[in-house]
């Protein structure tokens, strides 16, 4: 699956097949996280407008919640907005999220707008999903409108159209149907 989605909208989202920018951003209050520190396994990037927002908080709750599924596929996922790492800290800490939140803080959504999703009217990004294979190519992007919880459903087709059939998990996760986690569209 080489596909990109992008609705309606002025985004013009990287399309799959385009090597993912390289970023640096806080991943906490006193570390720095970088999407080459991710090299050698499939990443999941989520792109969302602010933390404490309700469809913000239900699709990282559902991301959570099904991090195991992603695990399958040897993925790691990370959040990205605009919001500070303290409010990231925050946020984390009452979702008990168990994945790094991003903070594209400043300069404001600078990589936001390498990936073609920041909204400059509002001063946030788009609800957008990146899946990159291991070498940090661009395999499925999306963007939701941003109003609308886009769930994981498309996320798990994308790992598992390149998923390494080699590995067990890879192997079970491809060979049979499993169930996936509601994706609503829940509007803010």
């Amino acid at each position: 699956m080489t596909e990109s989605v992008t609705p309606g909208g002025d985004a013009t989202i990287l399309p799959a097949g385009t090597q993912a920018p390289e970023f640096a951003l806080s991943s906490a209050p006193d570390h720095i996280l970088r999407l080459s520190d991710l090299r050698g396994r499939p990443v999941i990037l989520v792109f969302y407008p602010a933390d404490w927002s309700p469809v913000c908080g239900d699709q990282v709750a559902l991301y959570n919640e099904i991090l195991p599924e992603f695990r399958e596929f040897g993925a790691e996922i990370v959040g990205i907005s605009v919001d500070g790492k303290w409010c990231h800290a925050a946020f984390a800490r009452a979702r008990n999220l168990h994945f790094p939140l991003l903070a594209d803080f400043e300069p404001k959504g600078a990589v936001a707008r390498s990936y073609g999703v920041y909204r400059a009217d509002d001063g946030t990004t788009e609800r957008a999903l990146f899946v990159l294979d291991g070498n940090g190519v661009i395999r499925w992007s999306y963007c939701s409108p941003i109003g609308v919880n886009p769930g994981a459903d498309g996320i798990l087709d994308a790992l598992e159209s390149f998923a390494d059939r080699s590995t067990p998990e890879a192997a079970r996760s491809t060979g049979v149907s499993t169930p996936r986690a509601e994706s609503p569209e829940l509007r803010a």
